[in-house]
């Protein structure tokens, strides 16, 4: 647990669990001399052994106990694999002598062109630079074999204890990592899909086999799904609902959008990621990663702390490296004379420019939601249900609607969060009513239809 200490531990114990064994600092991240603290036992180190089989270890010492009892447990399992000094365990150091950093379309581009002026900033990486960090990638990998070899460890044990039928196993990560992509030294702050998208497979009962179910779903989901799993009723207060996995419910999907936030800096890591790294102080965004229902819409938009924008048409650049934002503060709203390139820009068959405020405007009511304005931010703008999602919201009747709404824009880039400079938000929306289709406020925004 970062910031749990040998000097803390006790200051208090660490509450909402039957038994714990937490790995702690200073020791967290060292792979071959871990410092655990168990219960309310003093700290132990533990030379020699690697953290990872260790955790595994103690993982099955905690399933044959809470399967003793014959009551339902819950069991978080958290190794620190691949992180920190990317060290393998001894048997595992010689695998994937020939891997290196997948050669995507984003990774060390040429040319940097539309991005923002953070990422523009990033130098090319010469060849030193490259092979250093295909040597990090296979370092990564090989301490991610005992992280494998952990899942195999406790879905044996599971298997053992003739629990499978009754056992629900997730297995997730808390963030995606990127090494090279738009030039980035190995990290994992940013809001592009290397970062964001992370794994999450579960298994048990009612739950399809080889079923592959590809909605957008974040962390505030897992508390939904679960209790769903078990069949406690929901609270009010959930930002999220449970993801659509089982085959005995109806579970339709309810929304379409991922609302993503960082405050602070991208640490790189690496012995070149300092130098590499110009500056660290822009990195504080506000994101939306949406997907349609039938998946016309793959968009992710980026409102960075220096409000610059970042849109990208993932079905048609996957790599996110074609930008297609327009620049609020650039463009005047009363110039009806839209450049060239700004015409031939389209998402989905609608033009790219009448996308973004849309999104503009969703993310408007995302960054400050709760509860049911999370899952339904729709009805923050269109109360009469009239719009659930952005084809809905994409209707020519709404054109001047949303131009006319206030933009996201932040007041500085800081180091934490600071909500003085979170700018406008779901308490300053304009609220849809039918008196917009014929306001004059069309000829103040330039929101003419265009077909």
């Amino acid at each position: 647990m970062n910031n749990h200490t040998t000097a803390n531990y006790n200051k208090p114990y660490p509450a909402g669990f039957n038994a714990t064994d937490f790995l702690v600092d200073p020791g967290t991240y060292i792979y071959y001399n871990a410092t655990m603290q168990s219960n309310q036992d003093p700290p132990r180190n533990l030379p020699g052994e690697y953290s990872t089989d260790v955790v595994a270890s103690r993982a099955v010492d905690f399933m044959t106990q809470a399967a003793k009892s014959g009551s339902p447990f819950f069991l978080t399992v958290a190794p620190v694999g691949p992180h920190g000094e990317t060290c393998s365990a001894i048997r595992h150091k010689d695998l994937y002598q020939d891997a290196k950093v997948p050669r995507g379309t984003n990774f060390n581009p040429d040319t940097i062109v539309n991005a923002s002026s953070y990422f523009k900033t990033l130098p090319i990486w010469n060849q030193t630079v490259i092979e250093y960090y295909d040597e990090f990638y296979r370092l990564r990998l090989a301490s991610l074999r005992a992280v494998d070899d952990l899942v195999d460890t406790v879905v044996g044990k599971v298997d053992e204890l003739d629990i499978m039928e009754t056992t629900y196993i997730i297995y997730t990560s808390d963030n995606g990592f990127h090494i090279g992509q738009h030039r980035l030294p190995a990290g994992k702050s940013c809001a592009i899909e290397e970062d964001i998208n992370v794994p999450f497979f579960i298994r048990g009962p009612s739950v399809p086999k080889n079923l592959t179910v590809k909605y957008p779903t974040s962390h505030t989901d897992i508390a939904p799904t679960l209790f769903d799993l078990a069949g406690i009723p929901l609270r009010d207060d959930f930002d999220g609902v449970p993801m659509p996995i089982r085959d005995d419910a109806k579970q339709v999907r309810s929304q379409e959008h991922v609302n993503v936030e960082f405050w602070g800096s991208n640490i790189p890591e690496g012995k070149f990621g300092p130098s590499l790294m110009a500056t660290t102080n822009n990195n504080t965004y506000k994101t939306l990663r949406l997907i349609s229902d039938d998946f016309s819409f793959n968009l992710l938009y980026i409102v960075w702390c220096r409000n610059e924008r970042e849109l990208y048409d993932s079905n048609a650049d996957p790599g996110q490296i074609n930008n297609v934002a327009i620049d609020f503060h650039a463009r005047a709203y009363t110039d009806l004379n839209y450049p060239e390139e700004m015409t031939t820009r389209k998402i989905g068959g609608f033009y790219a420019d009448d996308v973004q405020y849309r999104l503009d405007a969703l993310l408007l009511v995302l960054k400050t939601c709760k509860g049911n304005t999370c899952v339904q931010p729709w009805k923050v703008l269109h109360p009469d249900g009239t719009v659930n999602s952005l084809k809905d919201a994409m209707s020519r009747d709404y054109q001047c609607f949303y131009r006319g709404q206030p933009n996201i824009e932040f007041g500085g880039c800081v180091q934490g969060y600071i909500q003085e400079l979170e700018g406008p938000g779901s308490a300053d929306v304009i609220i849809w009513d039918a008196s917009w289709e014929k306001t004059p406020i069309m000829q103040i925004y330039g929101c003419e239809d265009r077909t």
